[in-house]
């Protein structure tokens, strides 16, 4: 075995291999060389090698969202670290566990203009759950001050002096090390470790000179008052309306039992989103659908008494607007660690994993409030699908009619990593296959790894993956495919509508040169040379039958990972989606 020589680095790496940390994503350096070399020549690790820090920082992002463990993401100093901020916000408001190795120069050679050299210490202080800048370790014996006592300056205990301080030095690595991989494991975010080291960087040796001990983790099972309980139990006794809003989930995060006790009760209305991989048929997916052509009154008589949510991040922003106009008496949201204020009415956060929440609260029910707010909703819900079939039969080629055609194709028990943008806001309109693992990078929502954390995922999954995404969100991440790692058997499907066409159904003024330009960024490319270049077999639709009859043989087995690009018409999809709201009513 080759482990490097300096102790720092083997110290570093063998924590990580304590806690069964084994995907380690690295991007090429000098500064980085001595966890490198740790890293690659344990084959206890699944090293990868991504050149682009911020593609590799979502790549990292796409694998922990899918292990629901800590990647390890490893880069040289300087401006290599900042590279992964946007993947660092991600991971920290979507509650993804990432560990950021920055190698670093030592304290002395920082400010005197050497290349590479930025401060490093706590450069992500606002979006992360731990930072530990790590001690240089002392390789030479102290120099004595001539003032010192003759004994001092005695070779022994100047060694025993060394030593100490050593030894020193290395116990508060250690602590730090470990406190910062806990936080990773157990609050499941990111967190970054400062590592500096001094040259020479790349000499190895045959055996490790640091014995390492790593920090018990023991996850404290979180109780709710009782007093809180018997609180909620009493106002949901009372109330003849409730509403359950559901974000962000894992599959199969939610017991199958309390997702049952809940469909059964009529004064319960459980929303979810594409992004809650939470269903059942008395439930109501497609938010924005139901609720975007809702008069005043319509508005009131939604208006739930009681709120719970759980969950990550709300995509609708008609949800958000409205139960921030037509605020709920009492709103509980319940999650083990944080609680947003979306609506601006949070009145408990209930520190519990929801499914201990709904076997604490639901095994209590023996009755029912009697209401008509589900079987009114229903109708509701029927009659928006009625329409929204009605609808896609007469519309012409356009995004909507891509989006249908696609969805109603994706393979069953497969994955779905979804862009952000349009392509997100339009899965919410549709009810998706249920056997569907639904993810997108919601904490920030932004466009800029989306194609990097789908190649991500699908690397650690052993499920199919495609991902579909905007042609903006496909070109700003196009350095996504410089990688050695994407399976055979991923598939991205862009849909090319020319620019953002977000901006073209928000309101501005359209078809102008500003807006062209500033606004939707209209252009003329196209994914067939990067696919050439990065291996994908390329694939083009203009029209709706080309869609059906590329989709049929898209997904089947193939020796290279494959690329569909459908163009639409730039200036009809807006108003088709701008129409079908209307449509709806």
């Amino acid at each position: 075995m080759i482990y490097p020589k300096i102790p720092l680095a083997q110290t570093v790496v063998q924590l990580c291999k304590a806690e069964n940390i084994k995907h380690i994503v690295l991007s090429p350096g000098s500064r980085n060389a001595p966890l490198t070399i740790g890293f690659t020549h344990d084959d206890f690790f699944t090293c990868y090698s991504i050149v682009d820090e911020r593609c590799a920082a979502f790549f990292a992002l796409g694998i922990a969202q899918n292990i629901q463990h800590p990647v390890v993401l490893v880069c040289s100093s300087g401006s290599a670290l900042l590279n992964y901020y946007p993947a660092i916000a991600e991971a920290f408001y979507s509650d993804i566990p990432l560990v950021v190795l920055s190698a670093d120069r030592p304290k002395y050679l920082i400010g005197i203009g050497d290349g590479q050299t930025i401060n490093q210490e706590d450069v992500y202080k606002n979006h992360i759950l731990y930072s530990a800048n790590l001690k240089l370790d002392i390789k030479n014996l102290p120099k004595t001050n001539d003032d010192e006592p003759a004994i001092i300056k005695s070779i022994e205990n100047k060694l025993e002096r060394f030593l100490g301080i050593k030894q020193e030095i290395q116990d508060a690595n250690e602590t730090e090390i470990n406190t910062a991989l806990n936080k990773a494991i157990i609050k499941k975010g990111p967190v970054h470790i400062n590592v500096p080291f001094e040259e020479p960087l790349y000499e190895t040796v045959d055996n490790l000179s640091v014995d390492v001990t790593i920090d018990d983790i023991e996850k404290k099972i979180k109780k709710v008052d009782e007093f809180i309980i018997q609180e909620c139990f009493e106002d949901w006794n009372n109330a003849p309306k409730k509403m359950v809003l559901v974000g962000v989930n894992q599959p199969n995060a939610i017991e199958q039992q309390w997702l049952d006790e809940l469909a059964k009760d009529d004064s319960v209305v459980v929303f979810t989103e594409t992004t809650s991989n939470l269903h059942h048929e008395a439930f109501f997916p497609s938010i924005d659908k139901i609720i975007a052509p809702l008069s005043d009154d319509e508005f009131k008589a939604l208006q739930p008494d009681i709120l719970i949510t759980f969950g990550g991040l709300i995509v609708s922003k008609k949800i958000k607007a409205f139960l921030r106009t037509y605020k709920p008496k009492h709103h509980w949201h319940i999650d083990e660690k944080k609680a947003n204020d979306t609506f601006f009415c949070l009145e408990k956060h209930i520190k519990q994993d929801p499914n201990q929440f709904f076997e604490t609260f639901l095994s209590r029910m023996t009755h029912f409030v009697k209401s008509d707010y589900k079987p009114l909703w229903r109708s509701v819900k029927q009659h928006r699908q009625e329409a929204h079939e009605a609808y896609i039969k007469d519309i012409p080629f356009s995004d909507f009619k891509v989006f249908n055609t696609v969805f109603k194709s994706l393979p069953n028990d497969s994955v779905l990593q979804l862009g952000n943008s349009s392509t997100i806001r339009y899965a919410q309109l549709f009810d998706l296959n249920k056997t569907l693992h639904v993810f997108c990078n919601r904490g920030t929502s932004g466009i800029d790894g989306s194609t990097s954390t789908a190649i991500g995922y699908a690397v650690g999954s052993k499920q199919q993956t495609t991902f579909i995404t905007g042609d903006l969100s496909f070109f700003y991440d196009s350095n996504a495919l410089w990688n050695n790692y994407i399976p055979k058997n991923f598939r991205i499907i862009v849909i090319n509508n020319q620019g953002g066409g977000i901006f073209r159904i928000l309101p501005g003024h359209k078809n102008t040169d500003n807006f062209d330009n500033f606004f939707e960024t209209k252009h003329d490319l196209t994914a067939k040379q990067l696919c050439a270049m990065y291996h994908f077999d390329y694939h083009t639709a203009t029209n709706e039958l080309q869609v059906k009859n590329k989709l049929k043989t898209f997904f089947d087995t193939s020796d290279k990972p494959k690329l569909l690009e459908v163009f639409t018409p730039r200036t009809v999809n807006d108003e088709v989606l701008l129409n079908y709201f209307k449509y709806i009513k």
